[in-house]
């Protein structure tokens, strides 16, 4: 039978996903007795219902597009038509995502972090009880803690999922049966690449987003280069527009939109709502431990070592501040364990970079050419197409491009932007050449392999300096 008992650790972790394991991992290996609580599955999620899954059924999207788009042309003969069983597809995402969470498993393991399954919440400023699987309770006596509790799916009042009509990521990523047609609400990334996911099997669909751009944030240049691609595939893409009431029946939905004054109704099978997510911080426990929380968003303020207001209490991850990027986790789940065990640790960066993969994939990192104006520096940026590289024509992916923003008068790098196959695999380059204060002339002085993708990095420096090789040159020589 469940019962009450108690445990004392060094430090007690709350959540598996990435910042949360990464944390427990450090931990270990700095030989810490440290006992990691996760409600759900190890990998948060970004392993079990984000990042993993989603990239392994956009690579078969990614699979099936080129065969139709490249095949004939590069001489791929296929009997009949190419089509995606959807079966077949999610027995793949899950064989996928079931190694990646044994992996973090097995790593946890080796590191000596101790893993139970249940719900933890604070008592006080150094216990907890968890609620296990079991109906068992358990109280957890700390002398440190991480919270890393990660965030939850935000949603609009009327706009509610209902997992049948109204669907979320979670049900999208799991279909094993395709709609005819798809409404998605919300352009943002995750919009993008599973509504993208849905056109490439053979789905119909409209994209709705509030703001003026698809992916409201990001660089104008890449959402363009998005919606040219996306409405070039037939998928219908409405900016600008606002969602005002939803009408559900047994056969479907309809939509209408309010947009420079006049309304729109759109009808779909199903409507995908992905409007963002806010940090899952509001069943902690947070007040009896003393910690704050931010009445407006739900963050936690903490500080460049990952503490919060309560010095050995530490929050890492997408509950303690923007952006809630799974590569950002990672950093601040090592910072924390490494302030915890009194190393020089802390959490700071030049660049942060994101990746969207939709096709094309598109990347970014450090600033804009207007962000960078903004900041007091005096930019010039310069574009150069994948046309102009031979590995690019060998691929069949010439269509794409590459953005260098550097300051005029030092020639020091600033931002990148690109969209094109493989460019989330170059933006880490740049993030590096970034932190390390790198030039313009640096990278167009290191010799990259040929014929690679990697070569636009090199390539677009040199456009940037006046020296450029492949493409024709215009302008004077830069002496930066």
């Amino acid at each position: 039978m469940a019962g009450t008992y108690a445990r004392s650790t060094g430090t007690l972790v709350i959540g598996g996903g990435p910042g949360g394991y990464m944390a427990a991992i450090r931990l270990g290996q700095l030989g810490r007795k440290v006992l990691l609580v996760e409600k759900e599955q190890l990998g948060g999620e970004c392993l079990n219902r984000g990042c993993i899954p989603s990239k392994a059924l956009i690579h078969l999207a990614s699979l099936v597009d080129a065969v139709r788009a490249e095949g004939p042309e590069v001489g791929l003969r296929t009997t009949g038509e190419t089509q995606i069983d959807m079966p077949a597809a999610q027995r793949w995402k899950e064989s996928v995502v079931t190694k990646e969470r044994q992996g973090v498993a097995s790593l946890l393991k080796s590191a000596g972090a101790a893993v139970l399954p249940g719900m933890a919440r604070f008592t006080g400023p150094r216990s907890a009880e968890l609620a296990a699987p079991d109906g068992g309770r358990e109280r957890i006596d700390f002398e440190q803690a991480i919270v890393a509790a990660g965030a939850v799916q935000s949603s609009i009042p009327g706009f509610e999922t209902d997992g049948d009509r109204v669907v979320s990521a979670y049900d999208v990523l799991n279909w094993t049966a395709l709609p005819a047609s798809l409404i998605v609400l919300g352009g943002g990334v995750t919009g993008c690449e599973l509504g993208e996911f849905a056109a490439f099997a053979g789905v119909a669909v409209t994209v709705v987003e509030l703001m003026p751009q698809l992916l409201p944030g990001m660089d104008p240049d890449l959402a363009r280069e998005l919606t040219r691609r996306l409405e070039a595939r037939g998928v219908q893409i409405w900016t600008g527009a606002r969602a005002s009431t939803l009408t559900r029946s047994s056969t479907g939905v309809q939509l209408t939109l309010e947009k420079d004054g006049s309304s729109t109704v759109l009808s779909a099978d199903r409507l995908f709502v992905t409007v963002g997510k806010r940090p899952a911080t509001h069943d902690l426990g947070l007040d009896e431990a003393g910690v704050h929380r931010d009445a407006k968003t739900g963050f936690i303020p903490v500080d460049d070592r990952q503490a919060t207001n309560v010095p050995h209490i530490f929050a890492v991850g997408d509950c303690c501040r923007p952006p809630m990027l799974a590569h950002k986790a990672y950093r601040e789940g090592v910072v924390a364990a490494e302030a915890i065990t009194g190393l020089p640790t802390r959490y700071q960066f030049q660049a942060m970079p994101s990746v969207v993969f939709t096709v094309p994939e598109l990347a970014t990192v450090g600033w804009t050419s207007a962000e960078a104006e903004g900041a007091g520096f005096h930019p010039r940026e310069a574009r150069f197409p994948y046309a102009a590289l031979g590995r690019a024509h060998a691929s069949h992916a010439t269509d794409g491009w590459v953005k260098l923003v550097g300051d005029d008068p030092t020639g020091a790098i600033l931002g990148f932007q690109g969209a094109g196959t493989g460019v989330g695999e170059l933006v880490g380059e740049v993030a590096l050449a970034i932190e390390m204060g790198a030039t313009v002339r640096d990278l167009a002085q290191t010799i990259h392999p040929h014929p690679t993708f990697s070569e636009l990095l090199q390539e677009v420096a040199l456009l940037w300096l006046g020296e450029p090789m492949h493409v024709a040159r215009r302008g004077p020589t830069r002496s930066a």
